[in-house]
């Protein structure tokens, strides 16, 4: 396997090790002219890892998300996360060309590290909208099987970020094996992970997403998340994931 080939082919390697799959569908899932390559634009056609745009204005979320956090959040953030899993893929191409493996610990964990980053940051993006929408029939009948009301779920998607150690994400997922809907938390976003399980809605609680407005007040944070969710995209996810496995 050449450089350009590892390329090509090393983001589905490592989204699998990273989120169990979860960044990714088969492209023959479709819902409309969308499949998850579409709706996580996160290589570019030569498969190297691109930063996407915003699919909105930068200030198109406020009162919620204001447009200072957004651009740093998006500009110098997120990209960090993609030159750094750009530079790992690098490095592991460079390993199996020469056959020298001796340094690859770090380059796993740098894999991990920005690759998660860059994965869930898109995928963050992706789940916010200005526009209004609400859960599928469908997905609500998920929620309300597994977690007993919408209501209930919602404080417990808090509950679970806002208690995130340090820094990480709450995650909304689906777990194909036991067909249900599961809130989990993952710590620095490498670490903490349900193996199989394909998240649908992420919410990144590091300090860097909600300081510069809401200063140590993740909970505030939270709540203002959900007045921006796409539920319509979070719908699609949903969707994708009950072809696939059922």
């Amino acid at each position: 396997m050449n450089k350009r080939q590892f390329l090509k082919t090393g983001m589905a390697l490592s989204a699998g090790a990273i989120l169990g799959g979860g960044a990714f569908a088969s492209e023959a899932l479709k819902s409309g002219n969308e499949t998850f390559a579409t709706l996580d634009v996160i290589t570019g056609a030569d498969g190297k890892y691109i930063l996407p745009e915003l699919p909105y204005a930068y200030n198109a979320l406020e009162p919620w998300m204001d447009e200072p956090t957004m651009r740093l959040h998006h500009d110098k953030h997120h990209a960090g996360y993609v030159r750094g899993v750009n530079k790992a893929t690098e490095g592991i191409a460079n390993a199996l060309e020469n056959g020298d493996f001796s340094n690859v610990k770090h380059l796993e964990r740098d894999l991990a590290f920005h690759g998660a980053g860059h994965i869930l940051h898109t995928m963050f993006w992706n789940n916010m909208s200005p526009s209004k929408s609400n859960p599928s029939p469908e997905l609500k009948k998920y929620i309300l099987r597994d977690f007993g009301s919408f209501e209930t779920f919602k404080k417990y998607f808090k509950a679970a970020s806002k208690s995130v150690e340090a820094s990480g994400w709450g995650i909304l997922g689906y777990q194909p094996h036991a067909d249900k809907l599961v809130v989990l938390q993952s710590e620095k976003h490498q670490n903490l992970s349900q193996w199989i399980t394909y998240p649908i809605l992420v919410i990144d609680v590091w300090e860097h997403a909600y300081y510069l407005k809401y200063q140590n007040r993740r909970g505030d944070f939270i709540d203002a998340f959900f007045n921006v969710i796409d539920w319509d995209n979070v719908n699609l996810r949903f969707a994708h994931m009950l072809s696939a496995f059922r």
